[in-house]
């Protein structure tokens, strides 16, 4: 059986948002019911870096895999997924488009599992690769209805405002304060690298959700502290991962809900329309799996 080398052109051609969406949800649902064997990160220093490394195992669906990236130079990541029935290597993906989507399409579950019902009004701070792939993903669950979009550097926010509308048909602009892009949304996405607060806790109007994808330590966070005493859930992809964190967590681990629990509907999300959500992505280790071999799926042979 031939191997599957994929790049990201092949990810942009084949995958599409819903694909992402299920892939993640179930894999998801598997880790609360203990079919994905998904261990903490290995971090192996390489002087100026780490070659990191995240593995998963599907039981149900007969796979295994990795993913490996660097926090030396930036390189291509690569994702390698094999079969448990065979032991052969099915597929191997490289480059910078599968893990984002990967990320966007455990977001865009959080964010249903955590919303208020109906069409959602949204707030993205940040306007890079992250903040496309989660707004991408998004759309395929919950009709958007209008994105307030703000980055450091204005054109890049006007510039995804206009891709967005194109690309994804939805209303769009670009807005140059933070206040002005998060408040009164349903939904806002918080995607930076910065490690201090890019916006206050109380601009965020009763019954947001927020997800928060940067820095979350208590030493280095793109989110205000405050938040984990107004919001009514912390939910997280993955317990494990999020206590494993090297530094202090900004979220006490004792206030996390695992994701998976409130899509099996053993937790729930919120209690009324004016709770506040918050959705603290670490990347369950297997979802890169789960996404490569759907995509796998969709790759004509």
């Amino acid at each position: 059986m031939t191997v599957l080398l994929l790049d990201d052109d092949d990810v942009r051609a084949h995958l599409d948002a819903p694909t992402a969406v299920r892939a993640v949800r179930a894999a998801l649902l598997a880790a609360h019911h203990g079919e994905l064997e998904a261990p903490p990160r290995v971090r192996a220093g390489l002087g100026d870096g780490d070659l990191v490394i995240t593995a998963g195992h599907l039981r149900s669906r007969r796979l295994f895999g990795f993913r490996s990236y660097d926090t030396l130079v930036g390189a291509e990541q690569l994702v390698a997924v094999w079969s448990t029935a065979d032991g052969r290597l099915q597929a191997v993906v490289h480059g910078a488009e599968l893990g984002p989507r990967r990320t966007g399409a455990i977001g865009a579950v959080a964010v249903d599992a955590a919303v208020r019902p109906g069409p959602v009004r949204t707030g993205l701070v940040g306007a890079g690769p992250q903040a496309w792939a989660q707004l991408w993903a998004l759309c395929a669950v919950r009709e958007v209805t209008e994105v307030v979009v703000v980055a450091r550097h204005h054109e890049r926010a006007a510039a995804f405002a206009r891709r967005a509308a194109g690309g994804l048909g939805v209303a769009a602009r670009a807005v140059t304060a933070v206040e002005d892009a998060v408040r009164d949304r349903d939904v806002v996405i918080v995607a930076t690298g910065s490690a201090t607060p890019v916006l206050d806790a109380d601009w965020l109007a009763p019954g947001t959700h927020l997800t928060t994808l940067g820095p979350k330590s208590a030493a280095r966070h793109e989110v205000p502290a405050p938040l984990a005493d107004r919001a009514r859930t912390v939910l997280t992809d993955s317990l494990s991962q999020s206590a494993g964190s090297p530094e202090p967590p900004l979220f006490p681990t004792d206030r996390l809900v695992s994701l998976g629990a409130v899509l099996a509907g053993a937790a729930p999300a919120r209690t009324g329309p004016d709770d506040l959500t918050v959705f603290s992505s670490v990347g369950l280790a297997g979802t890169e799996v789960a996404v490569a071999a759907a995509l796998c799926e969709a790759v004509p042979r």
